[in-house]
């Protein structure tokens, strides 16, 4: 499974951005997961294959997860976005479970920064 990530860029706070992850070598749900410095990774959203979706407290409202199967690509639509929000995005292929929780798999990958200025 290879995951690759695009996207990412400077962003003023309160604009938008749109990160892609193309994957290959299977259909996974997937997530989007994020690692500030001094931080650990954190879970961000998350969809499944079928377009079941969960999201973090912190993006609810503001971050839309979304997928196309045809093209085994995943989306992260980020609007009114904040200082805060600048991280290092990572992909993630894994489950996620009926209850809400998420489990990732092995698979990742590189990360796309995203920095929002204030």
């Amino acid at each position: 499974v290879q995951l690759v990530e695009s996207g990412g860029g400077l962003v003023q706070a309160g604009g938008s951005r749109r990160l892609s992850c193309a994957a290959s070598g299977g259909t996974f749900d997937m997530a989007w997961y994020r690692q500030a410095p001094g931080k650990q990774r954190e879970l961000v959203a998350a969809i499944t294959s079928g377009g079941r979706t969960n999201y973090a407290e912190s993006v609810k409202g503001r971050f839309t997860i979304s997928r196309d199967n045809a093209k085994n690509t995943v989306y992260l639509q980020m609007n009114s976005l904040k200082p805060e929000d600048t991280a290092v995005y990572y992909c993630n292929a894994g489950d996620l479970a009926y209850s809400g929780s998420y489990h990732p798999y092995a698979y990742w990958g590189q990360g796309t920064q995203v920095t929002v200025s204030s």
